[in-house]
């Protein structure tokens, strides 16, 4: 799903990852508590997330200011299971921080 934004500038926090060929057990569920948990923080705008049978996966969340996305960085069940996810579930991954300063739409989105 596109995550409808709204008028730019704003920020987007870009998470790409290679996983490993570890067990997958209770990825989807962490992924999944995630997003829940993500879009109840002040300053969330969205989400987009996909990952390739190659196991690279990217998600950028969008956010307000950096504060925002600062403070998601801290939670601490955020922070546990990144922690996890590293021991786990990742081979490597990177984390980047972007301004939006312009986007552009076309079609529907949903």
């Amino acid at each position: 799903m596109i995550a409808k934004t709204p008028e730019a500038p704003y920020y987007a926090a870009v998470f790409t990852s290679l996983r490993t060929a570890n067990d997958y057990h209770g990825y989807a569920e962490a992924a999944d508590r995630m997003v829940e948990l993500a879009s109840q923080q002040p300053g969330f705008l969205g989400v987009e997330s996909a990952r390739g049978e190659d196991g690279l996966g990217i998600t950028v969340s969008y956010w307000s200011s950096e504060e925002a996305i600062l403070s998601w960085k801290h939670h601490p069940e955020h922070a546990a299971i990144r922690e996890q996810g590293r021991a786990t579930w990742y081979q490597a991954c990177t984390s980047r921080v972007s301004k939006v300063e312009r986007a552009y739409s076309f079609g529907s989105m949903g």
